[in-house]
């Protein structure tokens, strides 16, 4: 987390990111007239300021660069006076297509906790890897059986209560009328999720004629016992439902005799995640995340940062991290290639912020991916995935897919990840696969979604360091056992990116 730039401490009236930057945050709303302390000085504000939106601290010429984070953020469209609201009407996006990068790897320190003799309580697997959960999972090849999954673990967890932790089906409509590419890129994000740490037991449903083949899907799935991997397709069974139930009760048998033990953080995957980001999202939960990626690469574990589109602008900060050029050379490429997906398409590659994060305060899609890559902390990257792919390495990883939050949090999930970390200004009910702490910018939003809201992170601004170490302990908890929101609410769900044709 960088260090805060507070100013008008009593009244908390804005934040700075960098004391040399153009704009800072109005932590509250800013009235005409009002005279406030900034990093840059003493203004007068010129127009109103809605809460999270910025507020020039000194002028800014037509046409120059508007800093925040230490970087452009856009381009005034006009003058900019100290004082006076920056947002769309008065601040363009500098994006351009796809770019030339260079390799200037740079060394920077991280501002992590000595956490390496933490430990969690989880579920060491037979391949050395481990869960945050001992559950059953119920996959289907294709969207013809996805009711069917649904409805075996339905009957499965009134039948096994108290066996497991649960038994989850994550049906989804795909799998069938797709071709090439499109089809193999289905087959390993399900392959992957069914090889996922935190499943004691994988049942994998098929129907028999769809192009997701059971046996092409079964050959991708790396699981650590074979006997915790059932499978059959509908089509061949006399009574789907009975031959589901008698699987899973086989899977149940084997998974009840698991028990947590003492493990490092090094053994935790942790994936990175925002959603509905606000103008808070950069100063506040994400700069917290960006810390507990820091502490638990440094305790050697795995943090996982995805959402490609939302590094458009900010991805020169990511390669000056690489670990070597070969990693470089891995995030220029996906960066491009994601670029190439959207003028494929026919569309920019500045197509963001959405409406409910330009109405947070966000200005441009450079603002949201600078906030957004505070996700990473400080850490080398050491290693890229493609979508569907799984952690190979220890270190902070980065990992192909969208900016959608169910698309991109269940790429996590199938990359490994055992517990996930999503921030949020707006708010989102979601849950996936993996545990997920939905983490609020802003207190006003923690206080109004209890139900939804694992932490609070806008205590940020007035306590520093004491959020972290709470935000540490929750993660530990959490990969623990203890149950997040959207455990508690049911809310378990996986969407997959589909890029290809249909039949």
């Amino acid at each position: 987390m960088r260090d805060s730039n507070t100013a008008d401490v009593a009244g908390h009236a804005v934040h700075a990111v960098e004391a040399h930057d153009d704009v800072a945050t109005a932590l509250r709303a800013l009235a005409p007239g009002e005279q406030i302390d900034t990093p840059a000085g003493p203004i007068t504000l010129i127009g109103a300021v809605p809460n999270g939106h910025k507020v020039a601290m000194r002028s800014v010429a037509a046409g120059a660069g508007v800093r925040k984070y230490g970087w452009p953020i856009g381009r005034a469209t006009r003058a900019i006076a100290p004082g006076e609201h920056v947002h769309v009407h008065n601040v363009e996006t500098m994006l351009g297509d796809l770019l030339d990068y260079r390799y200037q790897p740079s060394t920077v320190a991280t501002a992590a906790a000595a956490v390496s003799s933490r430990t969690f309580r989880g579920y060491r697997r037979a391949d050395g890897r481990v869960g945050t959960r001992n559950e059953i999972w119920i996959l289907c090849t294709v969207g013809c059986v996805a009711n069917t999954a649904r409805r075996i673990a339905e009957q499965a967890n009134a039948r096994f209560v108290g066996r497991v932790e649960g038994v989850f089906a994550f049906p989804h409509p795909f799998g069938c009328s797709q071709l090439g590419g499109d089809l193999d890129q289905t087959r390993r994000l399900l392959a992957s999720l069914a090889s996922h740490p935190n499943a004691g037991g994988v049942l994998v449903v098929g129907l028999g004629c769809e192009n997701n083949q059971l046996e092409a899907m079964l050959s991708e799935i790396d699981v650590a016992d074979p006997a915790r991997l059932m499978s059959f397709a509908a089509q061949m069974v006399e009574d789907e439902l009975a031959d589901g139930l008698a699987a899973v009760e086989a899977l149940v048998r084997l998974a009840e005799t698991d028990q947590r033990s003492d493990c490092p953080l090094s053994d935790l995957v942790l994936g990175l995640k925002c959603g509905g980001s606000d103008g808070f999202s950069g100063i506040t939960a994400n700069p917290l995340v960006g810390r507990m990626a820091d502490a638990l690469a440094d305790a050697g574990g795995t943090p996982v940062l995805t959402e490609i589109p939302e590094i458009f602008g900010a991805e020169q900060v990511l390669m000056d991290r690489a670990a070597d050029a070969s990693v470089f050379a891995g995030i220029g490429t996906l960066v491009d290639d994601f670029k190439r997906y959207f003028l494929d398409h026919g569309q920019q590659v500045h197509e963001n912020p959405s409406p409910g994060n330009i109405a947070g305060g966000i200005t441009t899609l450079e603002e949201k991916s600078l906030g957004a890559v505070q996700k990473a902390g400080r850490a080398p990257v050491v290693d890229v995935l493609r979508y569907g792919e799984r952690v190979r390495t220890h270190g902070l990883t980065l990992l192909e897919a969208p900016g959608n939050d169910a698309v991109s949090s269940t790429a996590l999930a199938a990359a490994g990840a055992t517990v996930i970390l999503f921030t949020t200004g707006r708010g989102t009910p979601m849950g996936f696969p993996a545990p997920t702490i939905k983490i609020a910018s802003n207190s006003t939003l923690a206080a109004r979604k209890p139900g939804w809201i694992d932490f609070d992170a806008g205590a940020v601004l007035s306590e520093g360091d004491a959020v972290a170490d709470r935000l540490l302990d929750l993660v530990v908890a959490t990969a623990s056992g203890q149950s997040t929101c959207s455990e508690r609410n049911g809310e378990r769900e996986i969407a997959i990116w589909k890029r290809g044709v249909t039949l």
